[in-house]
Order: structure tokens, then sequence, then C-alpha cells
């Protein structure tokens, strides 16, 4: 993965800061929204709150417009909300712990992880969509990928290698975007494909 990673990685702007706030920004747009729509709406909204003191003094109105068109309209309030509250009990930062971030309403298991990875570049795992699928295709190959989250969430943190957490996490979630995609699979360019448990992987069409 490390190797796939180094020459197919997406340069993604979010990947060139570790301040949490940014992190926390891209992952939050992130949820159930593609890349592509992600990317200017996420140089638009630092461009207007550079730092988690600025979105926590803007308006919730103001912030709700910022949002548009992105849609999932929840997610605003809650970055607003996670904003208030880091700037009144951390001084506009995150905390490292995994139990205070994901204290914050609006901080899930995942996004927490994706926080220690990505900002403070622990070796913490991550099981997002595309994460989730290409670990259930490799490694279990049978039943629903959604009713095996506890093994799965298991699987995300065994394997990443010593210090490797960031790259890593990346890697699977590239990997899953571009390669071990949801429909029509690109196998043939699979570097785990002598050892997956669903290679070839036969979609159900329905």
């Amino acid at each position: 993965m490390l190797k796939w990673y180094a020459h197919h990685g997406r340069d993604l702007p979010w990947r060139k800061t570790a301040v949490p706030y940014k992190i926390l920004v891209s992952e939050i747009m992130l949820q159930q929204t593609q890349v592509d729509r992600v990317l200017p709406k996420y140089r638009e909204w630092l461009a207007k709150y550079p730092t988690m003191e600025d979105l926590a003094g803007a308006p919730l109105s103001d912030v709700k417009k910022t949002w548009r068109p992105l849609g999932y309209n929840v997610r605003p309030v809650r970055l607003h909300s996670i904003a208030r509250e880091s700037v009144a009990r951390y001084g506009g930062t995150l905390p490292r712990d995994p139990e205070r971030l994901l204290a914050f309403k609006g901080i899930g298991r995942y996004t927490a992880g994706a926080i220690r990875a990505f900002a403070f570049r622990e070796d913490a795992p991550i099981l997002d969509t595309n994460v989730m699928r290409v670990l259930h295709r490799v490694f279990v190959g049978k039943g629903d990928a959604k009713k095996q989250k506890t093994l799965l969430w298991d699987l995300s943190e065994a394997m990443i290698p010593k210090g490797k957490g960031y790259d890593f996490n990346q890697a699977l979630m590239d990997f899953g975007a571009m390669v071990c995609t949801a429909r029509d699979p690109y196998c043939l360019l699979c570097p785990m494909k002598d050892f997956c448990k669903t290679y070839p992987f036969r979609p159900v069409r329905r």
C-alpha cells in the first residue's frame, strides 16, 4: 500500500497541512460529499474562516450560507459548535486525547481518528467507506461489511505500520477511491490480488 501510495496518491490541499482545524474542516466536508465538490468550498471556507476563532466568532446564519451548496446542512452547525467549544475549552485548538475529541458533539470515531492521524501524525486507525470496502474485500470477503465494523476497526488498527499511520491511512482511502471502487473495481491493477478474498470481484447487479 505504501509503495502504491507513493506513486499514485492524490494531491489534495488538506494533505499539505497539519493544522487540526483545517483537517477538521476537510473531514466534515468530505462526509457524504465527493472530493471534486469539496475542493473549491474548502478553499473558500478557509479564506473566510482561516482559524477556529474566526469560525467560532461568525454568526451561524453566515456559516450556513457559506456552506451552501454542499448539502447535509447539519454539518456546518456541528462545525460551528465544535469551533465554539474548542475556543472556550482549548484555546482554539483540538486535543490529542481521543476521549476528549470524542466528547465534542459532531466528532465521531472516524473523525477523531482522522484528526489524530493527519493532524497529530499518530498511528490512529480510521474506517471510512473506502477503507471499509478495501479491508472487507481483501481480508474478509463474506457477509455485509456494515455489520462487521468491529472486526474492520480491529483490522484497520492492526495493519498500520509503526510510525506510518498518516501515509497508510491516506493510501487505503485513495486505493478505495481509485482502484477498489464500489462498482467495477480495477482488480487487475491491485497489488493485493494474490491474497484478496474476493479477487476477481464481481459486483451483484440489481
